[in-house]
């Protein structure tokens, strides 16, 4: 607030959020003069690029938990066909392992991987992996195989979680104790999440795919236990 007891207009995004934090704190000295918080030795473009750090950081984390939980589950299925993945990003790309998951899965036989290092023969074993989720009725929003051979981190935890909620949880029925009301296992989760993260700002869980991808959702989860 300035001199004449009107308030600054603050800008939009980290910037606003630090001008704002800052005014605060500029704010909060006491009779003697002296301020109450740290933060205020720093201006708000530099509280923002330490906002912004922060945010960076929690993002890298929960990708983290995300692939080392994935890398586990893949390989728990993989085990079956004594094969592997070491690195989730890098061991995807060429469609083997993905076309080799899909089948340990469903129990289907898929088309044989075709031969060749190229990304052309990758393009082609991960386009047969995708095609053949489609044909499970499985929706693979703005995912491409070009996407899961270049590596591409989202999109590589999103596809693994797709397959996770179409053979792992989808297919599988529970019973709730109130009214003894047969749910899907996925209904099943989507109410646990949707409990957890009541009470939390912003965090709104309706599906598997949008209410996820800011990461709130995730975080809160984490927070809670």
């Amino acid at each position: 607030m300035n001199t004449n007891g009107v308030g600054r207009v603050h800008g939009n995004g980290l910037n606003g959020a630090a001008e704002f934090y800052y005014e605060a704190v500029e704010g909060s000295q006491n009779p003697g003069g002296v301020l109450l918080s740290p933060a205020a030795f720093i201006n708000p473009a530099q509280y923002a690029s330490v906002l912004e750090g922060r945010f960076k950081q929690l993002q890298d984390e929960r990708e983290a938990v995300q692939k080392k939980t994935f890398t586990k589950w893949v390989n728990s299925h993989l085990a079956r066909v004594t094969c592997r993945v070491g690195d989730l990003y890098s061991d995807l790309r060429d469609g083997r392992n993905l076309l080799r998951l899909l089948e340990v899965l469903s129990g289907e036989t898929l088309p044989k991987p075709t031969k060749g290092r190229m990304r052309i023969h990758c393009l082609e074993n991960v386009d047969k992996a995708l095609q053949f989720l489609k044909e499970q009725k499985v929706h693979l929003e703005n995912m491409g195989s070009h996407d899961i051979v270049d590596g591409n981190h989202r999109l590589t935890l999103g596809l693994v979680w797709t397959i996770i909620l179409r053979f792992q949880i989808q297919d599988i029925s529970v019973e709730t104790e109130d009214n003894k009301e047969k749910k899907s296992a996925k209904d099943a989760l989507l109410l646990w999440c949707q409990m957890k993260t009541a009470g939390y700002p912003n965090v709104n869980v309706h599906n598997f795919t949008t209410s996820w991808r800011d990461g709130l959702a995730f975080n809160a989860i984490v927070h809670k236990h």
